[in-house]
């Protein structure tokens, strides 16, 4: 008898197991296409004597599963290491996420992302990286791709909120 039980739950907790794996969140499982693209960029808001450039990559991907586009995007930076922890660097930063059209470009969705502290706390180098939650979008049988664009508010340039875009991800 406790033979016939043991395999019983056995079996049971394979079928479990199995349903839980089967219901595993679809993010996890995608293909990932992606893009890696660089900028530097000039502290607007400085023009003494020291180097002032941020160098950013950005990387965005974008992903299918059914009739559903997912993007991401990946955010690295190094800045001159006396900009660790200098809070008054930018009157505000944020990151765009965006799920494009692939034809027209046209933005289906789009989240923005607050990174003025995470830029502002970098490492002791002024190193730093972020990646964004994942967005979705239902397009049908349509491609879209992934994009991404910081909007910087260098403190004291007087010129509030600059746009840098980066190139977009491969069609998903």
């Amino acid at each position: 008898m406790n033979i016939a039980k043991t395999a019983a739950a056995s079996a049971v907790a394979a079928s479990l197991l199995g349903a839980t794996v089967a219901f595993a969140s679809p993010a996890s499982a995608l293909s990932w296409h992606c893009t890696t693209s660089s900028k530097s960029i000039d502290d607007a808001g400085y023009s003494g004597p020291w180097a002032d450039n941020w160098d950013f990559k950005v990387t965005n991907c974008a992903a299918r599963s059914g009739s559903y586009v997912y993007a991401k995007s990946t955010i690295r930076w190094d800045a001159p290491a006396y900009y660790s922890g200098a809070t008054a660097t930018f009157d505000g930063a944020k990151f765009r996420t965006y799920i494009k059209r692939s034809a027209t470009g046209t933005v289906l969705r789009y989240a923005t992302y607050d990174v003025e502290n995470r830029l502002e706390h970098s490492d002791s180098y002024g190193n730093g990286s972020w990646t964004t939650p994942t967005i979705s979008y239902r397009v049908g049988s349509s491609r879209a791709y992934g994009d991404g664009a910081l909007k910087l508010d260098w403190h004291s340039d007087g010129a509030g909120f600059r746009n840098y875009g980066f190139t977009g991800s491969p069609g998903a």
